[in-house]
């Protein structure tokens, strides 16, 4: 206690955090060695611009040496901690998507924030809580306190992120309060023509009353790259649209816009994406290409709806680094990437996908065709839409306007010298027959079917009337898949095991209980979730020779489906608890995705773990 109380008098004795006192308190509590601490700071004095930093983010760029934690760096969320520790105030870490921007930023002003390094991060009735980088600076608080009529409460956080998130907040709220004082006109007015790459922050000579909605769209991309979204969802309501962002497949809402400002953003988006903007009436579709803050070159798909209180937009984001994977990053295990590698790159046959929209099924074809499109291969494709421009390819998008559909995509394309031809989704009997058709004359076809399991897919082109025998000469293999979402690495906890949940997961099956599984803890990472990313999980089911004699016009897919498992396919349900076994996902996140196995009902398993009866 005596130490600890000497390093608080050290760290508060002129109030704000001063360098020496900072790196005399951490050599006090063992943290940095003497010399380490000599070094930075005859560093400090010797280096340029220096007063601007705040002391804990010089100590942290100095990258030192642990000396009481080995392996855990001297970060700044770490040494941020270490001093909300020493001042007797909670730790936080702050998640801009769970703060409310237009309350907070109206309890302080902007000007008040900055000189006093304080950003409002929760406002209720009769409180207020503000993040500070200073926490034995505390004299404005009283003073708050006396101004707002209310509590007011300290958390301490990161300099940087108070820093970033004080201008961001602010700016993007002014940006939104002269764009509804504005009335928001039409953004339009003023730009005439643009480049296909959007510049984010240098939309070029825009009339004054624009500039705003430019920054909140600018903003509002950056953003979404930045919290890994997936998609991004404008949704207009009757006072006020809000914005949600789909992250790891879940939706989040993040932010509320005022009717006026929400129309003149979808309007800024519909003139990024080529979309007709006087035209509000019916459905629109357009893309936008532009860059993330590291530089990457991202593509949105973007979807306009009319609905009851305006357009509603939908922004699809394909990040390449997140789009174009290697085969182990799509969860395939040693075993299944063996069998996919042996699926396409035969040099003829039909590869299908399988599973529902969102099921990760883009990902997957277009990893391996960048696999597969090499310079003495011809790869194309026709696709409704084109998901993602990629120079490897010869990419179509078909136009039902125009009668371009699948099936005559599919039809040019033969004209076009191709090895490889990837079908967007066979959807009707004329795609269906095309794709035999090419895979006939020699060529390798990948496509996509809506089926919940790769068994199915056989009976599905029967239903859309190709004849067994050609499904028995050109059909290679099917791939049904799912994504679940992954632990998070740097928090995930072993848990308690259920026996019954996993025999509901491996129904059918022989698979032992493994030894340790792991459940979702929550930190700083996963915004608190315990779930970091997505991936696959797999049911492969190549063609043998057996299995196609079975294919008949009248086939018995209970009996097919048999004889694929004897053959060796390994439903999802085993692909997924594989994953469960190597510590990837929980069981719960499984039985969450997967269909239930027929005859055999998943939902008694939550009432089971909640009581404890069998």
């Amino acid at each position: 206690m005596a130490a600890s109380a000497q390093i608080a008098t050290l760290l508060g004795s002129r109030g704000r955090l001063q360098l020496d006192d900072v790196l005399a308190a951490l050599v006090v509590d063992g943290y940095v060695a003497a010399e380490e601490a000599k070094r930075v700071r005859m560093g400090a004095r010797g280096g340029r611009s220096t007063v601007e930093l705040h002391p804990l983010v010089l100590i942290a760029n100095a990258k030192l040496d642990n000396a009481r934690e080995h392996g855990r760096p001297l970060s700044l969320e770490a040494l941020t901690e270490w001093v909300a520790r020493h001042a007797g105030l909670p730790y936080r870490k702050i998640d801009p998507m769970k703060i409310n921007v237009a309350a907070v930023t109206q309890v302080v002003s902007h000007g008040y924030a900055q000189r006093h390094r304080i950003l409002p991060i929760d406002v209720a009735p009769g409180e207020a809580t503000f993040a500070t980088s200073e926490p034995f600076d505390d004299a404005w608080a009283v003073d708050l306190a006396h101004m707002l009529r209310r509590d007011v409460h300290r958390v301490v956080a990161s300099p940087i992120d108070i820093n970033r998130y004080l201008l961001e907040f602010y700016s993007v709220q002014r940006s939104i309060q002269l764009a509804q004082d504005a009335n928001a006109q039409d953004p339009a007015s003023a730009i005439l023509n643009f480049e296909q790459l959007v510049e984010l922050g240098k939309a070029g000579e825009v009339g004054a009353d624009d500039r705003h909605v430019v920054h909140i769209v600018d903003w509002l991309l950056q953003y979404a790259f930045e919290q890994r979204a997936s998609d991004i969802h404008l949704e207009p309501r009757r006072e006020t649209g809000q914005i949600r962002f789909r992250i790891d497949g879940i939706m989040h809402k993040v932010f509320e816009l005022p009717s006026p400002v929400m129309t003149a953003v979808t309007a800024r988006i519909k003139i990024l994406s080529r979309m007709d903007v006087a035209e509000k009436r019916r459905p629109q579709d357009g893309r936008i290409k532009t860059r993330s803050a590291s530089g990457r070159e991202v593509e949105l798909r973007v979807s306009n709806m009319p609905t009851a209180f305006g357009e509603k937009v939908v922004m699809r984001i394909f990040d390449p680094d997140l789009v174009v994977k290697d085969f182990a990053q799509l969860g395939f295990s040693p075993d299944e990437a063996i069998h996919w590698r042996a699926m396409v790159e035969r040099p003829h046959g039909i590869v299908l996908v399988t599973g529902p929209t969102g099921s990760g099924k883009t990902t997957t074809l277009y990893s391996t065709l960048k696999h597969l499109a090499t310079p003495e291969i011809n790869v194309c494709t026709v696709e409704d839409p084109i998901e993602m421009v990629a120079p490897e390819f010869n990419q179509m998008q078909v136009h039902a306007a125009i009668d371009l559909d699948f099936a005559a995509g599919v039809r040019t394309l033969l004209r076009q010298d191709p090895d490889i031809i990837m079908v967007g989704e066979i959807r009707d009997l004329e795609t269906a027959q095309m794709a035999v058709q090419a895979s006939l004359t020699g060529h390798l076809v990948l496509s996509t079917l809506h089926t919940n399991d790769a068994p199915s897919a056989v009976t599905r082109l029967l239903d859309l009337g190709v004849p067994h025998y050609l499904i028995q000469s050109t059909l290679t293999g099917v791939v049904a898949q799912r994504l679940v979402r992954t632990l998070c690495p740097h928090c995930k906890e072993p848990a308690a095991q259920d026996p019954r949940e996993w025999h509901v997961l491996t129904h059918g099956w022989s698979i032992p209980l493994p030894e340790t599984v792991y459940e979702p803890a929550g930190c700083l990472e996963c915004r608190n979730t315990g779930f970091l990313g997505r991936t696959g999980i797999y049911e492969m089911m190549m063609l043998s020779p057996s299995l196609r004699g079975l294919i008949s016009a009248t086939l018995d897919l209970g009996g097919f489906g048999q004889a694929a498992l004897a053959e060796g396919l390994r439903p999802l349900r085993i692909s997924a608890a594989t994953q469960v076994a190597r510590g990837l996902t929980t069981v719960q996140e499984i039985l969450s995705v997967l269909p239930p196995v027929e005859g055999f009902d998943d939902t008694p398993t939550l009432a089971i773990t909640a009581t404890g009866q069998p």
